[in-house]
């Protein structure tokens, strides 16, 4: 996943700027009145680029951020009604096991990627062409459905990067190299990729899914840094703020308009 982060970056880094954009089932109406939605653990890496631009990760970091990001969840989802459940750890779900949860990650985690290598990398599967989204986390998603007695789980993936000082410094080296006619570019490090998909827990299909890319040609200059209140709250806005149904639900909408 980290190569294919890094790939979804480099795209954006060379404009330094910020892209989202959201795929959904065909049929997918955002929930709406009494559902039931179960928000699993966060899932979140972040780490130091090195000078030479490998991605140190940093246990430190990424633990503050996954605090900050459950907090802009809990936020986030206050105002819009439903009975909702957030999971800080995996043993905190009645009847359902710790590792039947991580199983269920571990899975989300490989149905994940390759949506986001399929529908935002250019790698598109001919047998998926038009169909919106067709990929499901199959049995087991149906089984956490009945044990826990909720309708949707909610999977978010946050990776997120900085550039250290080295880093920094090498690039300011590159720019004042220009002046004098030796321009020795660099890679920025800062960077920020991150997915969340809605699973339908009666079917296990995944009905919704979103990615921010975020990134900056200029090494030091960050596009939200996740460690930080602000900075969680702004990407859970990306990534959550406004779930689009899907087209045959839109055509719907546009009929009786």
């Amino acid at each position: 996943m980290r190569r294919l982060g890094i790939a979804l970056l480099a795209g954006v880094a060379l404009a330094g700027c910020v892209q989202t954009r959201q795929y959904a089932d065909v049929e997918f109406a955002p929930p709406q009145g009494q559902y039931k939605l179960l928000v699993m653990r966060p899932d979140v890496a972040v780490g130091s680029v090195t000078t030479g631009g490998m991605v140190e990760p940093r246990a430190d970091w990424t633990e503050m951020a996954r605090a900050r990001m459950i907090e802009a969840i809990r936020a986030q989802q206050a105002g819009r009604g439903g009975d909702i459940r957030i999971l800080e750890r995996r043993d905190s779900l009645p009847g359902v096991s710790a590792e039947s949860i991580a199983e269920l990650e571990r899975l989300h985690y490989a149905v994940g990627s390759s949506i986001a290598l399929h529908k935002y990398s250019g790698a598109y599967l001919p047998t998926k062409r038009g169909k919106g989204l067709d990929w499901t986390l199959g049995a087991d998603a149906v089984a956490l459905g009945r044990q826990s007695g909720y309708d949707y789980a909610l999977f978010l993936h946050a990776e997120d990067s900085f550039a250290s000082g080295g880093r920094v410094a090498l690039q300011v080296l590159g720019i004042a190299g220009c002046f004098v006619g030796f321009c020795a570019p660099t890679m920025a490090g800062d960077g920020q990729l991150a997915y969340a998909s809605l699973v339908d827990l009666r079917t296990g299909e995944v009905v919704w899914f979103n990615v921010v890319q975020a990134g900056s040609q200029v090494a030091g200059i960050k596009m939200g840094d996740i460690r930080t209140e602000a900075g969680a709250a702004q990407l859970v806005d990306r990534l959550l703020e406004r779930m689009k149904p899907g087209r045959n639900v839109r055509r719907r909408q546009d009929q009786v308009q």
